[in-house]
């Protein structure tokens, strides 16, 4: 123990840091600074171009230490602080298990509820419903948009909308309050919560949790907001895109979209479409294509409204990996021209 305290003596973290990537190695390395901001990289790069030796015992330290605190984030994000405490403290003794969980408590921040995150959705669904709609707005705006879409789908109707205004003009939220809704979540992580208001939710949350949800779901809360919020409405719309706003698209984005779309789908999700959206879309298929689709769906007879919903996302998400690609620009207001 005395003998890695001196070896460490007087090394910064920017040097622990140098030290741990030269030992990795040239590839893995490189892996490592794709997650690293600009800076960053440019300080390591300098840090190891200025290290010219590197005593073996000094690398052991450097890389038994990295490995020390990897096991602790793990420990601390599957159970908690003690939880993580007493697993290091049989393998590594308490002194040093105090010593490796100090070094993470002073420069980590673990997310809150991240212990809710790792429960399934469905489990949780029956644990929170009946909690106040801002205490369910508070937990959603912490977990990933998938929990928190199914989550969101699973309440009352009447909840949903409430659900969904809350997190969307949620801005900060103190951290006693945290404190006690991750209590009664049984959270063990409360103390790693930064005193200072800590920023959450917001119109991006909510759009991302929107994005998510079934077709139903995103309809039936962004009607009630049009009604009840409909400036918060449009904001959340201009950000999100829907199927009958594939008439923001350009012919030349449609035709584009179209190219990716099964023609199944596209019969089924115009069943309901209105005339324009029927109209923008036939208007770029060939003649013989559109005729085709036409029978297709007068052939098909009644469909599920599910079905419909359900062919609708399919090409909605196609719009969205194509603008994400950069291949289609959507027009979100504004006056922006759309660009191929």
């Amino acid at each position: 123990m005395a003998r890695q305290k001196q070896g460490e003596a007087g090394i910064t973290g920017l040097q622990k840091a140098a030290i741990l990537l030269i030992s990795l190695g040239p590839e893995r390395s490189s892996g490592v600074f794709k997650h690293l901001k600009e800076e960053e990289i440019e300080e390591l790069t300098l840090e190891i171009a200025n290290t010219r030796s590197v005593s073996p015992q000094l690398k052991e330290d450097v890389i038994n230490e990295f490995y020390e605190v990897c096991l602790a984030q793990q420990y601390i994000a599957e159970g908690g602080i003690s939880y993580a405490k007493e697993l290091l403290e049989r393998s590594l003794g308490n002194e040093k298990a105090v010593d490796v969980i100090g070094k993470l408590t002073a420069s980590l921040q673990v997310k809150p509820f991240e212990f809710v995150r790792k429960t399934d959705a469905s489990q949780l669904i029956s644990f929170i419903q009946d909690e106040h709609p801002q205490t369910i707005a508070l937990i959603l705006s912490y977990l990933s948009s998938n929990q928190a879409s199914t989550i969101i789908s699973a309440l009352p109707p009447d909840r949903q909308a409430d659900v969904a205004r809350r997190i969307a003009v949620m801005d900060r939220t103190s951290p006693d309050v945290i404190k006690e809704v991750e209590g009664v979540l049984e959270s063990k992580l409360a103390s790693l919560v930064n005193q200072d208001y800590t920023p959450i939710g917001g119109v991006d949350s909510v759009v991302e949790i929107l994005n998510a949800v079934d077709r139903g779901t995103e309809k039936h809360i962004m009607e009630t907001l049009e009604i009840e919020e409909p400036e918060l409405a449009d904001e959340i719309r201009k950000k999100m895109f829907v199927f009958e706003d594939v008439l923001l698209l350009d012919d030349r984005a449609i035709q584009r979209v179209l190219r990716d779309v099964d023609n199944n789908d596209l019969a089924v999700s115009l069943k309901s479409a209105n005339e324009e959206v029927q109209n923008a879309i036939f208007n770029n298929l060939s003649k013989r294509l559109a005729t085709m689709i036409k029978e297709d769906m007068e052939f098909m007879g009644p469909v599920r409204m599910k079905d419909v919903e359900e062919a609708q996302q399919k090409i909605v998400n196609i719009i969205r990996k194509l603008e994400d690609a950069g291949e289609i620009v959507i027009s979100r207001g504004g006056g922006d021209d759309i660009v191929v």
